[in-house]
């Protein structure tokens, strides 16, 4: 049980990335119209020296924001990543600037103390979530599930980072396709401030000249329910079908369309494109069937069903990564192909 809790207190050192301060600038610019006499509250965030902090607290005039609160877990020392060995932890509000100098001072932030340890799901940090109208923060990926589903059953309006894949789960993807959730503005690469025991052996992950630990990641997104523009602008659509440049899956009735922008706009059936459509899905233009995604959403939403278990077993000889959630095609050479996640789309008719 000591190794299970160690490991586990490993783990979530390695979820601490922090957030930088032009990459939240660069998203939440476009939201400025939902905050206005609204409650922001950032709960994964060390309130002191949090960007997202930062930015709300000197916006707070700009966005006509009601009120800020942010909480962290275990964290109480001004250094950028604690080792969490508090056994309590605090929360900070901040209604506004005081004293004329639009700067958010030490003596208008109100420091309160929690019972507990600071972590989202406690019941205070739940009391504190109950009051927000909107969640802006980066969740720790590992608990990017619970953390949506937490999000959900309170019905709030959020704004958070994560990672692109998790749009493929089985908790994320339903909410996707029932238009309960999108994807922001920003998504790809994006580069994080991490602890300095995080180590330094990947290839995405390197050291400054300050000493500062960083790590990049290539497939960071945007997740909300704020309603935005970007969401209502068509896709722009300039290949034209062929059965040879798009083949037909062997295992779900739907074409096979490698980039997203090689979506034909003289098909009308069932499309198998990347989740990287997802950045571009406009709902009112494209209708989500499901996802192919190996697992059991593809199962579910049909894949391999036209399939007999000796077929089946039959494609698993020929190749052992098929799976009956997977969706897999013949190439010019016969070969057979499986797919990585693919998003099932049709287009609405106009």
């Amino acid at each position: 049980m000591a190794k299970r809790t160690i490991d586990k207190a490993k783990a979530a050192k390695k979820d601490e990335f922090y957030t930088q301060l032009e990459d939240i600038n660069n998203e939440l610019r476009y939201y400025t119209e939902h905050f206005r006499g609204k409650t922001v509250l950032c709960n994964c965030d060390d309130p002191r020296v949090s960007n997202f902090f930062a930015y709300f607290a000197y916006n707070f005039e700009f966005l006509g924001l009601k009120k800020l609160i942010t909480t962290c877990y275990k964290n109480q020392d001004m250094d950028l990543f604690s080792q969490n060995k508090c056994e309590s932890a605090v929360y900070l509000e901040y209604m506004g600037d005081k004293n004329g100098n639009s700067i958010p001072d030490a003596e208008e932030i109100g420091v309160k103390p929690l019972k507990g340890d600071g972590d989202f799901r406690s019941k205070e940090c739940i009391e504190l979530l109950k009051e927000a109208d909107i969640v802006v923060t980066n969740p720790p990926f590992s608990l990017f599930r619970e953390y949506v589903a937490q999000l959900m059953e309170y019905d709030k309006k959020f704004l958070i980072i994560g990672n692109q894949n998790n749009a493929t789960y089985k908790e994320i993807f339903p909410l996707i396709q029932n238009n309960c959730i999108w994807l922001g503005y920003k998504t790809g690469d994006m580069s994080f401030k991490v602890p300095q025991n995080y180590e330094i052996r990947e290839t995405r992950s390197w050291q400054d000249e300050n000493g500062q630990r960083w790590r990049s990641l290539g497939n960071i997104c945007w997740y909300t329910n704020l309603d935005i523009k970007k969401r209502h602008e068509d896709f722009p659509m300039f290949k034209k079908y062929t059965p040879n440049e798009y083949p037909h899956y062997i295992n779900y009735d739907a074409i096979e369309v490698s980039k997203t922008e090689n979506i034909p706009y003289d098909y009308d059936g069932i499309m198998g494109v990347p989740i990287t459509f997802l950045d571009k899905y406009n709902p009112e233009q494209f209708e989500i069937i499901g996802i192919g995604n190996g697992g059991e959403l593809g199962i579910e939403c049909g894949v391999s069903a036209n399939l007999t278990a000796e077929q089946c077993a039959a494609l698993f000889h020929e190749d052992k990564s098929f799976r009956r959630g997977k969706l897999c095609f013949r190439d010019k050479n016969g070969k057979l192909k499986g797919c990585f996640a693919r998003v099932l789309i049709r287009k609405r008719q106009q």
